[in-house]
C-alpha cells in the first residue's frame, strides 16, 4: 500500500510563477475526468503551431485543456442518455459551442485575476487536494502516489494540476467578489409574488359546432375544387425517392414448412395452462384482527349495512381488498365456501393467511379448456411461421452473394421467389405504402441515393427485402380524386372556423348591448385560479385573456382551435401575509437573487473578454475536433 502523504507543506506544492500566463483547466472539469478515467490530449499531439485554441489577455485555453473540457461535458451528456454520444451528437446539441463559451469566460476571469495579482495560497490548494475523495487510498487517506498516479493516468503533471487549481481557487475568489450578497429587493419580490399569486375567477362560452344556429351546408364539387386549387400546397405530395424492391414474408412461405405431429403436441403440452384454465372467481377479501371483531361486521352486513362502508370502516377502499380473479386453491381453506357460491355474495368469516375475513364473491368465471384437436390448426400455423422465420433468415447469405455478383433485384426476386415491387416513399407523408412502416426500411431508404447499390434488410416480422433508390420524385399534388375526403375535411374544418368566428363576434356585440353571457349558450365558471394554473377542461390561451381583462369585460379567444368568449367576475389579489405566502415568497426571493447573481457575472465575463482582447485559432479547435471523431 502507498504511504499515506497528505500535502502540509508548501514545498508539496508547486508554486505559482509570478510571471505564469499559461491558460488553466477548471479543476471541477480536471477532477470529474480523473474519475471517469478520460484520457487527455497532449499539447504535443497537436503541434506547435495549434497548441492554443482561445488567448483573453495574458491568459491561454490550451489545446489539450479543450480537448479534456470537451470530452467531460460529452461524458456527462452521454450518463445522462444512457449511451455514448458521438462527436456529431454532440455538435447536435451544441456542446462544442458551449464548452467553448465556458472556456472563454474563464480564460476572462483568469487574465482579470492576473492583473490584480489575485492569487490563491500554497494552503488552500494543499486542503483542496488533500480532501478530494478521487485521490484518498483504500484505508480513506489522501495517498501521494494515487495523487500522482491518476494524473499521469489523464496526460497531467503535478505541477500543471496544481497550477490549474490554484488558477481555480483565484477565479472563484473573483466570482465570489462579482456575485457575492447579491439580494432580490423587497420591492421587486412582493411585485413578482403578487403577479404570480393573483387569483380570478371567470365565466367562459365555449363555441363549438353545435353552437351554430344553422348546420354547415354540404360542399358542392364545385366548391370543393375550389378549396383544392387555392389550398394546393395542403394537398401536395413532398419530395419523393422511389425505391424498387424484392420482398419475401414468413407468411409468403410458411404453407411451405413441414411440421411433424410431434412438434404440435409437444407445443401443446407446454401452454397447457393456456388451454385448460380452471373456474375462478372474482373475489374482494375484508380482514379482521380477531374472529370476534370479524363476526360482528358479518352481523352488521346482516343487518343491512353495506359492504362498502364496512370497508370504509376499516380505513380502506375497495381496491386495497381486490383479490383480482382467483382459483378455488389460492382461497386456501376459504376456497370451499366461496366456491360453493352460485350467485354474487358474501361469506364469513372465514380464515385467511392475515386473519379472519368476510369475503365477497362479485362473478363467477367459468372453467375454459381447449382440446389438441381443437387448437391443432392454431398451433400448427404458429410453427409454420417460425419456421418460415427461420429459413428467411437463411436466405441473407444467398441473398447478398447474388447482389455482390451484380444481380439486379429483378435477378435476384427471380432466383429467391420474392416478390418485386415499386412505391414512392416521401418522408413524413401520411400516405406511404404499408410496405414502408417499419424502421428498418425508413432508415435504409433516407440514407441512400440514386445509383447507390442495393442492399438487403430484415424487417421487423421477419421479412426479408432487397431495395434499392432509383429516382427522386419531385412535390406532386396529389391527384383531387384521391385526396376528396382530405379536402373534404378541410374544407369543412375551414368553413367551421369561420362561421364560429363570425359567432363569437355576433356574441360580443350582444354583451356589449347588455346582452349576458350566460344568456348565449352553457357556460363553464372558474370561480378562482392562478394565471400558471393548467384547468382540465378550460385551454390556456382563455385563462391567459382572464388576466388582460377588468371586472366585468368580456373578450374574445380565437387562438388554436379554441374558440370562446371569456367574461372576468372577479380579481382576488395575493395574500402577502400568510405564512404559506412568506415561505414562498423567501423561496422566489432566492431564485431571483441566483438569477441576478447569474446576470451579474455574465455581463461582468462580457465585459472582461472585451477588455482583454480575445483570439479564438479556429485551426486548433478543428484539430482538437478531429480527433473527437
Amino acid at each position: 500500500m502507498a504511504k499515506n502523504t497528505t500535502p502540509k507543506d508548501s514545498d508539496e506544492i508547486t508554486k505559482r510563477k509570478s510571471s505564469t500566463a499559461g491558460t488553466r483547466v477548471m479543476s471541477f472539469v480536471l477532477l470529474g475526468m480523473v474519475v471517469i478515467g478520460l484520457g487527455g490530449y497532449g499539447v504535443s499531439n497537436f503541434g506547435h503551431q495549434v497548441d492554443t485554441v482561445v488567448t483573453v489577455g495574458r491568459a491561454q485555453v490550451s489545446t489539450s485543456q479543450y480537448a479534456r473540457a470537451l470530452k467531460s461535458q460529452m461524458a456527462q451528456i452521454s450518463k445522462q442518455f444512457g449511451q455514448q454520444l458521438t462527436f456529431a451528437q454532440a455538435q447536435m446539441f451544441g456542446l462544442d459551442a458551449q464548452t467553448l463559451q465556458s472556456l472563454i469566460s474563464n480564460a476572462a476571469l483568469d487574465n482579470e485575476a492576473i492583473r490584480l495579482g489575485l492569487s490563491a495560497g500554497d494552503l488552500q490548494v494543499a486542503q483542496k487536494i488533500a480532501t478530494n475523495k478521487a485521490f484518498f487510498n483504500t484505508a480513506g487517506a489522501f495517498d501521494r502516489a494515487t495523487y500522482t498516479q491518476l494524473l499521469e493516468q489523464n496526460g497531467l503533471t503535478v505541477k500543471e494540476f496544481e497550477t490549474g487549481l490554484r488558477d481555480d481557487l483565484a477565479r472563484q475568489m473573483l466570482q465570489a467578489a462579482i456575485v457575492g450578497g447579491v439580494q432580490t429587493p423587497p420591492a421587486l419580490t412582493d411585485t413578482l409574488y403578487a403577479y404570480q399569486a393573483e387569483a380570478r375567477g371567470f365565466t367562459v362560452l365555449h363555441l363549438t359546432e353545435a353552437s351554430l344556429p344553422e348546420k354547415l351546408g354540404i360542399p358542392s364539387d364545385a366548391d370543393l375544387n375550389t378549396f383544392y386549387t387555392a389550398h394546393i400546397a395542403d394537398f401536395t405530395r413532398p419530395e419523393a425517392k422511389r425505391v424498387s424492391y424484392a420482398l419475401l414474408k414468413p407468411s409468403d412461405i410458411a404453407k411451405d414448412q413441414t411440421v411433424e405431429e410431434a412438434e404440435i403436441k409437444a407445443a401443446y403440452d407446454a401452454a397447457i395452462d393456456t388451454y385448460n384454465i380452471p373456474e375462478k372467481r372474482l373475489v374482494e377479501r375484508l380482514v379482521y384482527p380477531s374472529q370476534d371483531e370479524a363476526m360482528a361486521a358479518k352481523a352488521k352486513l346482516d343487518a343491512g349495512t353495506p359492504f362498502e362502508d364496512l370497508v370504509k370502516a376499516r380505513g380502506l377502499s375497495l381496491a386495497d381488498i381486490d383479490m383480482g380473479d382467483v382459483t378455488r386453491a389460492d382461497l386456501g381453506d376459504a376456497g370451499k365456501a366461496v366456491f360453493a357460491l352460485t350467485d354474487p355474495g358474501v361469506v364469513g368469516p372465514l380464515p385467511s393467511n392475515l386473519g379472519p375475513a368476510l369475503y365477497r364473491m362479485n362473478t363467477i368465471l367459468p372453467a375454459q379448456s381447449t382440446t389438441f384437436e381443437q387448437a391443432h390448426d392454431t398451433l400448427k400455423a404458429d410453427l409454420q411461421l417460425a419456421a418460415a422465420t427461420k429459413a428467411i433468415a437463411d436466405k441473407f447469405e444467398p441473398i447478398n452473394d447474388l447482389l455482390a455478383g451484380g444481380a439486379t433485384i429483378a435477378e435476384t426476386a427471380k432466383d429467391q421467389a420474392m416478390t418485386e415491387g415499386t412505391t414512392d416513399y416521401a418522408k413524413g407523408a401520411d400516405d406511404n405504402d404499408p410496405v414502408t412502416q417499419d424502421p428498418q426500411f425508413t432508415k435504409a431508404v433516407e440514407a441512400m441515393e440514386p445509383g447507390d447499390f442495393a442492399q438487403a434488410i430484415s424487417l421487423a416480422d421477419g421479412s426479408v427485402m432487397v431495395l434499392a433508390v432509383t429516382e427522386t420524385v419531385p412535390p406532386t399534388p396529389v391527384p383531387f380524386d384521391k385526396a376528396r375526403d382530405k379536402i373534404t375535411a378541410a374544407y369543412h374544418a375551414d368553413a367551421l372556423a369561420k362561421a364560429l368566428t363570425a359567432l363569437a363576434d355576433a356574441d360580443l356585440a350582444a354583451t356589449k348591448s347588455g346582452t349576458r353571457l350566460e344568456a348565449l349558450g352553457i357556460t363553464d365558471h372558474i370561480a378562482a385560479t392562478t394565471r400558471n394554473a393548467k384547468l382540465p377542461a378550460i385551454p390556456a390561451e382563455v385563462v391567459a385573456a382572464a388576466f388582460t381583462l377588468k371586472p366585468g369585460d368580456v373578450a374574445k379567444v380565437d387562438a388554436n382551435g379554441t374558440v370562446a368568449l371569456v367574461r372576468l367576475d372577479r380579481v382576488t389579489p395575493a395574500d402577502l401575509t400568510s405564512a404559506e405566502s412568506k415561505a414562498a415568497m423567501d423561496n422566489l426571493a432566492n431564485q431571483s437573487a441566483q438569477a441576478i447573481a447569474q446576470d451579474a457575472y455574465d455581463l461582468f465575463s462580457t465585459a472582461m473578454t472585451t477588455q482583454g482582447g480575445l483570439t479564438i485559432d479556429q485551426a486548433a479547435i478543428t484539430a482538437v475536433q478531429a480527433r473527437m471523431n
